[in-house]
Formats: structure tokens, C-alpha cells, sequence
């Protein structure tokens, strides 16, 4: 049994919850920004992450992954979008699910940024000093953040991958996504507990990583 590194362990949970909170954040700004104030008027264009935080996806899902060593994948409390207030609700929902993804693909951007920076790279995070420590974080946040934009990129509901392409199908095919969205959930566990979800995320993941370091 591999030895537990409490203190990896807390700092990918901070990452965690921090990218989760950038990313619902982003959700509720977009739509705020097109015309629904639903997620503003409940707080959610926030960096406080009380507001977003859903018990099961941000804590118990990611906790269990980090004391397992399984990939690190969670989610927060959904924003809630009304396609009342929206000019054009099709684009629009579009738009407000990739904002989630693309937040994270941007802090992913920004840790590589800091990697180039920082005097210490992942593979010398071992060693002494204020670098090695900074280079841990920023490292955990490139993973991790990878990690959610690729996984919230699937076709599956309820991830913002299934609203993006809601948005590029015709209509009709498109509301052929819905008989899915019950199952959304089983869908997802079935494809971790198989082991085919480290195949759909894992070769992006890997060529995402090795491009941006």
C-alpha cells in the first residue's frame, strides 16, 4: 500500500476546490453577462467557495481519488441558467457551459506560465528551498485544471460538454441528448468504475500537458 502524503494531499485539495470555485464562478458570469442575473442574484459570481461547493463532488469524490491515488476529478454545485432572460437560448447555453471549461483551461495556461518561472520544475519538487513548494502548486493546478476542462468536455449530462453540443446539433438531434440527461450520473460512474474514462481523458490529457510544459 502506497504511503499517504498529507501534505500533497491538502494542497490539491486547495487546487481543487479553488478551480472548481474559478469555474462555477465563470458559469454565473457569462450568463449574468447574457442577460440572466439567476446565478448573480444567488451569489455565485463569487470566488467564495462556501457558495459552490457541493458536498459529494467537491469533497467526498476528490478526497477518496487523492487518499487512492485515483485521478483527481470533482464538480460544484451547478449554476442555475433561465432561458427567459436569454436572447438566444441555444448559443447562449452554449456559451455559459464553455465558459466553465475555458476558465479552467486558462488557469492551467497561467501554471505553465508559473513552471517557466519558478526556478523549479515538477521533476525537482523534492528538493529544498521556497522554489520546490510553488513549483508543487503550480504544478497540481496545471493537472488538475487539465484534468476538469478536458473531463467537463465530455458529451455526457449533466457535464458541460452535453450543453456545448446541444448548442452545435440541429434541434432535433439535439433534444435526442435529453433522454440521457436521467442517466447522466450512472452513465459517468459506469465509466469510471470500467476503467474507459481514463481512455476518453487520459491521451488529451497527456498531449495537453507535454504541449503547454
Amino acid at each position: 500500500m502506497q504511503d499517504i502524503n498529507f501534505a500533497q494531499i491538502l494542497i490539491a485539495f486547495v487546487v481543487l476546490v479553488f478551480s472548481l470555485t474559478v469555474h462555477e464562478s465563470a458559469h454565473a458570469w457569462a450568463a449574468r453577462r447574457l442577460g440572466d442575473p439567476t446565478g448573480w442574484r444567488l451569489g455565485r459570481v463569487s470566488l467564495n467557495p462556501a457558495v459552490h461547493i457541493d458536498l459529494v463532488g467537491t469533497l467526498l469524490f476528490p478526497l477518496i481519488a487523492m487518499v487512492t491515488h485515483l485521478p483527481i476529478i470533482g464538480w460544484a454545485r451547478p449554476v442555475p441558467v433561465d432561458a427567459r432572460y436569454l436572447r438566444n437560448p441555444r448559443r447562449d447555453f452554449l456559451v455559459i457551459a464553455a465558459a466553465g471549461p475555458l476558465s479552467n483551461l486558462a488557469l492551467a495556461i497561467a501554471a505553465a506560465a508559473a513552471l517557466r518561472v519558478v526556478p523549479a520544475g515538477p521533476q525537482s519538487i523534492g528538493q529544498l528551498g521556497v522554489a520546490a513548494p510553488l513549483a508543487l502548486v503550480a504544478s497540481r493546478a496545471l493537472e488538475i485544471n487539465l484534468l476538469l476542462a478536458i473531463f467537463n468536455m465530455l458529451p455526457v449530462p449533466p457535464l458541460d460538454g452535453s450543453s456545448i453540443v446541444a448548442g452545435l446539433l440541429p434541434e432535433r438531434l439535439a433534444s435526442g441528448l435529453d433522454w440521457l440527461r436521467p442517466y447522466g450520473f450512472l452513465v459517468l460512474y459506469g465509466l469510471m468504475l470500467t476503467g474507459t474514462l481514463g481512455y476518453l481523458v487520459g491521451p488529451p490529457f497527456m498531449w495537453m500537458l507535454s504541449w503547454l510544459l
